[in-house]
């Protein structure tokens, strides 16, 4: 957010904990495919064994799909709110539907197939396992991407897109298209290792990606986030490594200092604010006022959060009360309507949560970073951006122009939220498509030169 101190940032922050999982998450056996080298000393052997991509299998045993649902059966619930809307948090009714379903219907083995059958692996850097998803593209000269979820997402966020990006040729798309895909877990989420000491936060995190893109062997790439991707992107940007060629993001770094400040302050907006500009205030202004209790709390003590690691409807709650349009939506889902996301993506990736042991671990990003989630960064390369509708704002398009010099994409979508590559995954990819098309071609060019 665009909160620069440690009491001022809510929406900003750490990662920071033991490799070791917890003892349900090193009972589930996230197994590797092969055994990962032993290393010792500091022979030219044992750095390569760091340095080795080892491939990665899931496989969580029975026991613990078990003693979930044993879990889940077994909560203590609370009186239900007190008021017919949203405004005392997550609504009894909606965790009550989601608790039955997760318990009697919901299936995590298909999602673990649906995993293992995408080539995963896990490498070393910096000492924290590095656990990510490779496709490559059956199309010659593909262009490679990294894509970054954010919190509460995970790589589940991203399955969807993968098959458009590497084989547009499916969906009607030019092969000329086509991109090699790379979908990895930040650390402290998901598969991806525990960092065992302070220090991993979003400047580190995009650091490491340059690392796995080139021990990857891709010499020229582009990256893409939303959430703390999209920050982690705007700091790739900002580092300018040689061989990052452009990014795009869809929770782009736009809005400049007295606005920021102003939101911060709670002071009354600008006087000479357009009316985008304005619609974007008054989003940031909800968010900031009524949407920062998570980000809040785990920015400033996420070690407190024991409760969401030990019960997984208090997990559930916690990860489903992020923003409001995604709380609605999830809603929606949960009382039977048809949406972007079904009540299965959503169990999905609330379950990998649970079974990695990583609530608290992932809330540690808040507590490391010092940035302001929406304020510029002073990014200097090719930056695309998509702004979907229902996101935490609308970034309008002089505030854009002004963070990104050399913009070369900006588009409005009709539809679409926070999560948008899992709501919208066609709408997401045609984006992406669009975004780097120009930059392929090495006519690239600046909307507001």
């Amino acid at each position: 957010m665009n909160m620069k101190s440690k009491n001022q940032n809510a929406f900003t922050s750490s990662v920071s904990a033991s490799r070791n999982f917890s003892a349900r998450a090193a009972v589930a056996s996230l197994v590797l495919a092969t055994a990962i080298p032993a290393m010792a000393g500091n022979s030219a052997a044992s750095k390569e064994d760091a340095a080795a991509i080892r491939p990665f299998h899931v496989n969580i045993p029975k026991t613990e799909l078990t003693e979930l649902r044993k879990r889940i059966k077994a909560t203590k619930w609370p009186e239900p709110e007190l008021v017919t809307d949203t405004s005392q948090g997550v609504q009894f009714s909606t965790m009550k539907k989601l608790a039955d379903y997760w318990a009697n219907d919901y299936d995590w083995r298909k999602i673990e197939a649906k995993l293992n059958s995408l080539p995963q692996f896990v490498t070393t850097i910096d000492g924290v396992d590095i656990h990510f998803i490779h496709v490559r593209s059956k199309h010659q000269n593909a262009l490679s991407i990294i894509i970054t979820h954010g919190w509460p997402g995970s790589i589940i966020e991203q399955l969807k897109v993968i098959d458009p990006l590497t084989n547009p040729t499916a969906t009607g798309a030019s092969a000329s298209d086509a991109f090699d895909v790379v979908i990895p877990s930040i650390p402290g989420y998901g598969f991806s290792g525990k960092p065992s000491e302070p220090g991993w936060g979003p400047e580190r995190i995009a650091r490491t990606w340059v690392v796995l893109m080139k021990r990857l062997g891709y010499n020229k790439f582009v990256a893409q986030g939303g959430d703390w991707g999209a920050l982690i992107v705007d700091l790739m940007a900002k580092q300018a490594p040689e061989g990052l060629l452009a990014i795009h993001s869809n929770m782009p770094g736009i809005v400049p200092p007295n606005v920021a400040k102003a939101l911060v302050r709670g002071e009354p907006p600008p006087s000479d604010l357009s009316a985008d500009e304005r619609h974007c205030w008054d989003m940031l202004d909800y968010f900031y006022k009524k949407g920062l209790g998570y980000a809040m709390e785990m920015h400033n003590k996420p070690q407190t959060l024991y409760a969401i690691q030990d019960s997984p409807i208090g997990l559930a709650a916690w990860i489903l009360d992020h923003d409001i349009r995604s709380y609605e939506l999830i809603a929606r889902v949960f009382d039977g309507k048809s949406e972007g996301l079904t009540r299965d993506d959503i169990l999905d990736n609330i379950t990998l949560y649970w079974l990695t042991g990583t609530a608290i671990s992932s809330s540690r990003l808040y507590w490391e970073n010092s940035l302001g989630f929406f304020d510029v960064k002073n990014v200097s390369i090719p930056v695309a951006v998509s702004v979907f509708p229902d996101e935490i704002y609308a970034a309008p398009r002089s505030w854009t122009e002004k963070a990104y010099p050399k913009l070369i994409h900006y588009n409005k979508l009709d539809k679409g939220g926070h999560f948008a590559a899992w709501e919208q995954p066609q709408l997401f990819s045609e984006e992406v498509r669009e975004s780097f098309r120009q930059l392929r071609n090495g006519k690239a060019t600046a909307l507001n030169r």
